[in-house]
């Protein structure tokens, strides 16, 4: 495994990443690694690959606009890395990923707790080779606990861990009922806190000199990730509901209907709220006892609402938007992910991205979008699209010290 290669080092260039996971969360997790600079090789089956190369549709399309057989899912959370295919389950596939190990300063896996151990390919066995090994497990439920052995999955620990039954309309109203959210928010914070501890094991390892093991679980971080809803219910013992897309804290701060359609209002304190009712010619609200600070218009939110929702019917939502924007009052659109793309601020940050793609099917380039860390002297890089399955396999096992026959009798035994 050499160091990543870019005209523009990233922060994390030189740092050697064996990415055993599959799926979301583990590839959320080395993707960022891999963004930063870090040399990220994907290790997938034989013929079938990661489950994410299959989850269509959709699937991307060629350059005649066909589509193929490669599913876009997977290319959410894998650009930047090299794919190489791996019997694991071969004495041999087992003696190549710990050779890869030994040189390795990370290694990211998914499998279920104790699952690599058969394979010599846990913590334990691939210490003893490594010590400087930082080694982070990704599991439903932990190490530990009652529920280790169970396989855990995001829309499950949604879920258990309450967010359900925050999102979506409070029962009794039109469509009242627990909800999912739209994306897998569970998988990717879990990645994004892995790729977290993974540097922070990194900057302990300049002291100690010692690698180090990394436990994360997706209930952890779905009760993690419950914010300010969970500080609440430990304050108070009273566990919140379902609000539809009012804060249970903030007033007003959610959508409304207009004109022609809807927009939202994200009125965080009472200075925003007084400029509010000052551009729509309601100063007196402002000074009503009932709405003049945030707690006593959470209390009176239904007042409040009745007050403001007649108003906001009388303009467009563009106007609305245009009325508020000088005004320091937080007012946009909701809009949908084809609109938000077509935003002027999101094409002026460039959030869309075109790799170049020499992973075949036809397709010339991969679309993907930016990563959101803005480095201002090691910036992330967009060095590959996502790869083929297997795409590198010679490349990294030739770097290893295998000679071009020694891949001719792998590829024959089907250890690789």
């Amino acid at each position: 495994m050499k160091p990543s290669t870019s005209t523009s080092a990233g922060a994390l260039n030189g740092i050697k990443v064996l990415d055993l996971s599959r799926v979301l969360a583990g590839p959320w997790a080395t993707q960022m690694l891999a963004d930063l600079g870090a040399d990220v090789v994907k290790v997938e089956r034989p013929v079938a690959g990661d489950d994410t190369r299959h989850w269509g549709p959709p699937f991307l399309k060629d350059d005649a606009g066909n589509d193929t057989r490669e599913a876009s899912y997977f290319t959410a959370c894998n650009r930047n890395k090299r794919s190489i295919t791996v019997d694991m389950a071969h004495p041999e596939g087992q003696a190549l990923l710990r050779k890869m190990a030994a040189e390795a300063d990370v290694v990211v896996e998914n499998f279920k707790t104790g699952g690599l151990a058969q394979y010599g390919l846990d913590y334990a066995s691939l210490k003893t080779l490594n010590p400087r090994l930082i080694y982070c497990s990704i599991t439903g439920f932990g190490q530990d606990g009652p529920y280790a052995e169970r396989a855990g999955y995001d829309l499950m620990v949604q879920a258990m861990c309450g967010l359900m039954s925050i999102t979506g309309h409070a029962d009794g109203q039109p469509g009242g009922g627990p909800l999912k959210v739209g994306v897998a928010v569970i998988d990717v914070f879990t990645g994004l806190y892995a790729s977290n501890a993974i540097l922070a094991a990194l900057n302990a390892r300049h002291s100690t000199g010692e690698g180090q093991y990394i436990d994360m679980a997706l209930l952890d971080v779905g009760m993690a990730v419950l914010a300010n809803q969970a500080a609440g219910f430990l304050a108070t013992g009273k566990a919140p509901g379902r609000a539809g897309n009012i804060h249970p804290s903030l007033a007003p701060y959610q959508d409304f209907a207009t004109l022609d359609g809807n927009v939202l209002l994200a009125i965080g304190n009472d200075g925003q709220f007084a400029r509010f009712c000052a551009a729509i010619g309601q100063d007196g609200w402002a000074q009503d006892a009932r709405f003049a600070t945030n707690t006593a218009r959470v209390h009176n939110r239904a007042a409040l609402l009745g007050l403001m929702q007649p108003v906001m019917l009388t303009r467009r939502s563009a106007d609305w938007i245009a009325l508020l924007e000088d005004k320091a009052v937080p007012c946009g659109p909701i809009n949908t992910i084809a609109q938000a793309f077509e935003d002027p601020q999101v094409q002026a940050r460039g959030i869309r991205k075109q790799l170049p793609s020499t992973a075949g099917h036809g397709i010339s380039a991969i679309a993907t979008v930016a990563s959101p860390m803005r480095l201002s002297a090691t910036p992330v890089t967009y060095r590959s699209a996502p790869p083929a399955l297997g795409q590198h396999t010679d490349e990294v096992l030739l770097e290893l010290g295998f000679a071009p026959s020694d891949l001719v009798l792998m590829r024959e035994r089907g250890v690789i």
